[in-house]
C-alpha cells in the first residue's frame, strides 16, 4: 500500500531531520522540493543485460569458450571485457570499433585474404 502524500511528506522531514546540518544545507542548495529520498536505486551493472538477456560475464564466457584459442593473454580477455561491456551500456566507441571489425573481416572475404 502506498503511504499518501501527507505521510510522505512527514517520512520526508524525519529524514531531513535526522542528517547533519552539512547534508542539510547541500540538499537546500539544490532545492528541499526536488530532493526524493524514495528514489529507487538503479540496477547494479552486472545485472544489466543485452538485447540476447545475457549479462556482461555470460558474454564473456560464452564468446571464450567458443573461441578456437587454446590458450589467450590477459590484454586478449581485457579486451573481450571492454567490448562487452561496451556493447551492454551502448558505447559509442564500442559501437565504432565493432561495426569497424565487421567491415574489415567483409574487406579481407572480399579481397580473399581471410581464412
Amino acid at each position: 500500500m502506498k503511504p499518501n502524500v501527507k505521510e510522505e511528506e512527514q517520512r520526508k522531514k524525519a529524514i531531513f531531520d535526522s542528517m547533519s546540518t552539512r547534508r542539510q544545507k547541500h540538499i537546500l542548495k539544490k532545492g528541499y522540493d526536488q530532493w526524493n529520498p524514495f528514489i529507487e536505486p538503479k540496477d547494479p551493472i552486472d545485472i544489466r543485460r543485452d538485447k540476447t538477456r545475457r549479462t556482461t560475464q555470460m558474454l564473456v564466457r560464452e564468446f571464450l569458450q567458443s573461441s578456437q584459442l587454446e590458450t589467450y593473454g590477459n590484454e586478449y580477455g581485457k579486451g573481450v571485457m571492454e567490448m562487452a561491456l561496451g556493447i551492454i551500456n551502448e558505447d559509442e566507441r564500442v559501437k565504432g570499433m565493432f561495426e569497424f571489425a565487421c567491415w574489415y573481416q567483409e574487406l579481407l572475404k572480399r579481397e580473399g585474404v581471410s581464412k
